[in-house]
């Protein structure tokens, strides 16, 4: 399978993601919203947006891994973000950087959208993180 990412000229520059993806393949892989807890439950990171972002990005890669697939076959991210602002987005980048070499996410991002939500299932949810890839 190949994904490529790219930014064409005359898009928005610099944004910490690819605004284009292309991918060749036949096989999708759909990862539910991910957040910041083990797989006992337990939560990481509580009130903490870096953190849970890290562990929530780590919880995707382990999904992707369980279809055959890594970051690299990743063509599109979405970030649901609660109580939403624009200064959060330094505690939001630093939890993607403090784990992309961990998890073979390559930076730039692939195309992703941030999406500001009032709360997630549960109080002390602060990200979720979707992924869609695909495979040969």
């Amino acid at each position: 399978m190949t994904v490529q990412h790219f930014t064409p000229d005359g898009m928005l520059q610099p944004v910490p993601y690819h605004h284009v993806a292309v991918g060749t393949g036949t096989k999708h892989v759909h990862v539910s919203g991910q957040i910041a807890r083990r797989a006992d439950g337990t939560p990481v990171a509580p009130g903490e947006l870096a953190g849970q972002v890290a562990q929530a990005l780590r919880n995707t890669a382990v999904g992707l891994a369980g279809a055959g697939a890594s970051f690299a076959d990743v063509l599109r991210l979405t970030f649901y973000v609660t109580r939403w602002s624009p200064e959060k987005i330094g505690d939001l980048m630093a939890g993607v950087e403090a784990v992309a070499e961990e998890i073979g996410l390559r930076l730039p991002l692939p195309p992703a959208s941030l999406i500001g939500v009032e709360y997630l299932f549960e109080p002390d949810v602060l990200v979720e993180v979707e992924a869609t890839a695909l495979l040969d």
